[in-house]
């Protein structure tokens, strides 16, 4: 009978079904309480604690009626961790002292087991230390393979907990060795997300990643809930920048795990991260809702370290609210004190914490004394602590009227987020990852402004702005799994397309097609940075000579919310200040609407109000740096907020040769591609089009050689094979942009939708890319000023200049825009002056003239 227990984590199900088969046939105490304690073990880790509570006492009843002390003293130690879980901490840690008291040799290490899982379960590390370290030596002399294992993995958990993560990886790594001569499958499934977790703590965000979606994995195939994985999996996803889906994978665990009546303690967990999560999405309440419900049953558990780090994000929470005192600060300062009593790695951002409040109150003493603690931190340990220390350095540098100190701490805090950043292979997370460096970037500017003037504004503008383009995305690899979820995703989405159309329901399709989506990203995610580094700094200098006399680079920065101009040009920088970059976005919509009005005849009315609000979009943008622009061409270079703009209906611009760039950084390396020698041109014509893509029919026959694929050949495959190294692409398709998930933007093509993570799998994109259809141009903005979208993903690739669409247009307008911008490239013109030329070459009608505003030049071309 005894063999039932350990298989409870070898077959979890089959225990537990077994176990239910003795009861039925009227056992004998010692086999019942056998039976009582699986199904007790089972109900405790995944199914209802009360339940749970209520088998181990019969277990341990029929263990006394049985007279087996070792039987009764391994139950009621068992009952102990039930207890705890249920949040009755009293009664729990009385059953395993009870345990241990009674219990000798092989049985009681294994009980000491137990009492060092419960203190961890409660936060007392160091207990727990003491008791595994006391433990192990009698598992390994009795030869308990399974036990010395589980010994080994919760002491490399709890060295994790305490930073140590040198330790916790050799621990791990003699567990999973001795796992692999079991065949505790559970328990092997928990090894791999033990091993995630230990990669996330030592800062590789896609091991991490990947690890805890194969635990997920082997979970799935056991039949059991994974309250504990999804808990590790929100603090990863919150290191990955994807705070909303943390937020929402815990509110989700919380719904299930109260539908079965599961662990108080693991509910109380789920609503720290889904507090944490809350307050780094921006959504403060939640935050304090969810923070208030895990303190008070952190309180009522008498788990006094998950109490602390609860009320650490309560406060952080209050704080963002506009909730700043006096109290506060006192409260912050008491919360950093438990936590570095506790060795906990978080102290240092409850120091930093009580040092902004103190310093927002005018408190410079209270705040330089809570500052100099968190700074500390800047020197050693994890990303997140070295990042804390910087910021305080910065902070009371700032404080303290020194900008040169401010400049070196944000530097040094950029540099270590620069490290972290290069670990990460998927242009989404290394995009999302610049939000955690945003406050030192901003701190930077303003510094930099007071300091040093325009040109040192424009370095540290460039320092944090579309960094992502300063590399290529790492290629995935042939990765088989991969390959066959992109074409089943194709497949599903196109039948899902076609179902739309003829008006028949789509749920099934769509719930295939989010799931394929689901597990396309998950891959992507996983994939490790290969790129260094980028060590060619932003240098204003090169940028002026490549500008030479005639050409001027606007570069829009923002600080305290108002647009700075930063004109760069004839050698100099200069700085004007314009409008507010709140009321920019704002006209910035309303130009959008009246442009998808003015896209559909009838609609000439509209043109005056459209032109009016270009008009103050350029007073809002470039004050009175709009008559500073010269008579040469001109490149934009925007915030990320402000990629909507459609630039070509500002005054200023309207009859001028202009580029747009997502960086200075990023025009440069434009300009210094180089075109492949001999490429030809490939042109695309993807399926229902109102024009059917009018225009190549006419450009195949002016270009004579060029590659047509239309009809059936304008495969996904087909298509990115012929872009690869291409010279010059055309593509004439649908344009659908996924703000939910800029990555799966897509052009149709005839077997399916062609998506940014397409586009990533070529060698080198085309050197120049036409695409002619709707929001091409459109991005979301995520992190600290980054953009994902079809344009943003093509120039790291090799493209060095891009035209597309930033709004609705009409179809049959596009076509004589794109005839006479082809023109204007055979006869030697760089992109952004074909796009100027076939702009004025448009009819004077509504229609016309909003198709031509609608599309903008990218890159340098």
């Amino acid at each position: 009978m005894l063999e039932l227990l350990p298989m409870v984590f070898a077959a979890p199900n089959e225990a537990l079904a077994r176990a239910e088969e003795v009861l039925g046939s009227d056992p004998s105490p010692l086999p019942a309480s056998v039976a009582h304690q699986v199904i007790g073990l089972w109900q405790r880790d995944w199914g209802d604690i009360r339940t749970a509570v209520h088998h181990l006492r019969r277990a341990r009843d029929l263990a006394a009626r049985a007279e087996s002390p070792e039987r009764e003293a391994d139950v009621v130690s068992a009952l102990g961790v039930a207890l705890i879980q249920a949040g009755r901490t009293r009664q729990g840690l009385e059953a395993l002292e009870r345990g241990v008291a009674v219990s000798s040799g092989h049985t009681r290490a294994r009980i000491l087991f137990r009492r060092a899982y419960a203190s961890w379960v409660l936060g007392h590390h160091r207990e727990a230390l003491d008791d595994v370290r006391r433990a192990i030596p009698v598992l390994r002399q009795a030869d308990d393979v399974i036990w010395t294992a589980r010994a080994l993995t919760l002491r490399a958990t709890v060295h994790l907990a305490l930073g140590a993560v040198e330790r916790a990886d050799a621990d791990f790594t003699a567990a999973e060795a001795l796992w692999e001569t079991t065949g505790q499958e559970h328990d092997k499934a928990d090894a791999v997300e033990s091993r995630g977790l230990a990669a996330y703590r030592s800062g590789d965000i896609p091991a991490a990643l990947r690890l805890l979606d194969e635990a997920k994995e082997r979970y799935a195939k056991l039949g059991t809930p994974t309250f504990m994985l999804n808990i590790r999996r929100c603090e990863v996803l919150m290191a990955a920048g994807l705070a909303p889906e943390a937020l929402a994978e815990a509110d989700a665990a919380i719904k299930v795990l109260d539908g079965i009546g599961g662990q108080s303690t693991l509910k109380a967990e789920l609503l720290l991260a889904a507090a944490r999560a809350a307050r780094l999405a921006g959504d403060a309440h939640t935050a304090i809702a969810r923070a208030d419900m895990a303190v008070r049953l952190f309180a009522g558990q008498r788990r006094s370290w998950w109490e602390t780090h609860a009320r650490l994000v309560l406060i952080e929470a209050r704080v963002a609210v506009g909730r700043g005192s006096g109290r506060l600060v006192a409260d912050a300062a008491a919360v950093a004190d438990r936590l570095a009593s506790f060795g906990a790695p978080a102290a240092p951002e409850a120091s930093l914490l009580a040092g902004r409040i103190a310093l927002d109150l005018g408190w410079r003493e209270d705040a330089r004394k809570h500052l100099e603690v968190a700074a500390r931190s800047r020197h050693g340990g994890p990303q997140l602590a070295r990042m804390t220390g910087w910021a305080a350095r910065a902070l009371w540098a700032r404080a303290d009227g020194s900008d040169r100190r401010v400049l070196e701490a944000c530097r040094r805090g950029l540099d270590v987020l620069d490290d972290h950043r290069t670990t990460l292979g998927a242009s989404e997370l290394r995009a999302r990852a610049t939000a955690q460096g945003a406050e030192l970037a901003g701190l930077a500017a303003r510094a930099s402004l007071t300091s040093g003037g325009p040109r040192r504004l424009l370095v540290w503008s460039e320092r944090w702005r579309a960094t992502v383009l300063s590399a290529p995305p790492t290629r995935p690899p042939a990765d088989p799994e991969l390959l066959s979820d992109l074409t089943a995703f194709r497949e599903i989405a196109a039948r899902a397309e076609l179902a739309r159309t003829e008006g028949r329901p789509v749920p099934t399709l769509e719930r295939e097609q989010r799931r394929l989506e689901r597990e396309i990203r998950a891959r992507t995610l996983h994939i490790r940075g290969d790129a260094p580094g980028d060590g060619d700094r932003f240098d204003p200098g090169r940028l002026l000579e490549r500008l030479g006399d005639d050409v001027r680079l606007v570069e829009l920065a923002v600080l305290d919310g108002r647009v700075q101009v930063l004109l760069c040009g004839q050698g100099r920088v200069r700085r004007y200040e314009a409008g507010l970059l709140a009321d920019a976005e704002r006209e910035a919509e309303h130009v959008q609407a009246g442009l998808r009005r003015l896209a559909h005849p009838g609609a000439e009315a509209r043109l005056p109000v459209v032109e009016a609000a270009g008009r103050r979009l350029e007073e809002l943008l470039l004050g009175p740096a709009a008559a500073q622009l010269g008579s040469g061409p001109v490149v934009v270079v925007p915030p990320g907020r402000l990629h909507r703009v459609p630039w070509a209906l500002l005054p200023s611009l309207r009859e001028r040769v202009f580029s747009v760039s997502p960086s200075s950084s990023s025009w440069l390396r434009a300009r210094d591609t180089v075109a492949p020698p001999g490429a030809g041109q490939v042109l695309v014509r993807g399926p229902g089009l109102a024009t059917g893509g009018a225009e190549v029919p006419e450009l195949a026959g002016r270009y004579g050689s060029a590659t047509v694929l239309e009809h059936e050949d304008a495969r996904v495959e087909r298509v990115l094979e012929e872009l690869d190294g291409a010279g010059l692409a055309h593509i004439a398709a649908h344009g659908t942009f996924r703000a939910d998930s800029p990555l799966f933007s897509s052009l149709r093509m005839a077997d399916g939708p062609l998506i940014v993570h397409d586009f990533e799998r070529l060698d080198r994109s085309p050197y120049r890319i036409i695409l002619s259809c709707c929001d091409t141009a459109r991005f979301a903005s995520v992190g600290a000023d980054e953009l994902l979208g079809l344009v943003t993903a093509l120039l790291p690739l090799g493209t060095a200049g891009v035209v597309a669409c930033s709004a609705p247009v009409n179809d049959e307008a596009v076509v004589p825009l794109m005839l006479a911008l082809h023109k204007g490239l055979s006869g030697g013109a760089s992109m952004a002056e074909a796009l100027r030329d076939a702009r004025a070459a448009l009819p004077g009608d509504s229609v016309h003239q909003a198709t031509g505003w609608a599309f903008s030049a990218f890159g340098a071309a």
